[in-house]
């Protein structure tokens, strides 16, 4: 069993295609069409490749949750990449910043940015093919390790 996809409801779908396509280069649109979400029309679009996408709605309604916040909602959701480097490097080429710095981690590298819509993406690079490393967080290392 795998996730296949994020369903994203967002008011600027050109601003999220400008982020994720340079988060995700070899990423395409997959499909994309009109429709109706209960009693409103609606624009769709899926991103991604023949096995992972987000799906945007372009009909979205004031703002995301505050994130520093307690609100019930999305708090953030992340992409293993191998080369944290670049990904960082091409969002920040496309004009989107950092929006807070991964912890200190022995086996591992992350990093968040906040997309247009106001959602938390991290990115992270496991330094590690085990999984007992790359699982652990530097709190329990000491006491596990």
């Amino acid at each position: 069993m795998h996730l296949e996809h994020v369903n994203l409801v967002v008011n600027d779908m050109d601003a999220m295609l400008k982020f994720y396509r340079a988060a995700f280069p070899h990423w395409r649109i997959r499909d994309q069409g009109d429709g109706d979400w209960y009693g409103k029309p609606r624009k769709w679009l899926h991103f991604g490749d023949d096995y992972h996408y987000l799906a945007f709605n372009d009909n979205g309604e004031g703002t995301n949750r505050e994130l520093t916040g307690h609100s019930v909602g999305l708090a953030h959701f992340a992409y293993v990449t191998n080369d944290l480097t670049a990904v960082i490097a091409r969002l920040t080429a496309a004009g989107f910043a950092i929006a807070k710095a991964g912890a200190e981690e022995p086996f591992r590298k992350n990093v968040y940015f906040i997309d247009p819509a106001g959602f938390e993406v991290e990115f992270v690079e496991y330094l590690s093919d085990l999984p007992a490393e790359r699982n652990l967080n530097q709190a329990k290392s000491k006491e596990v390790l």
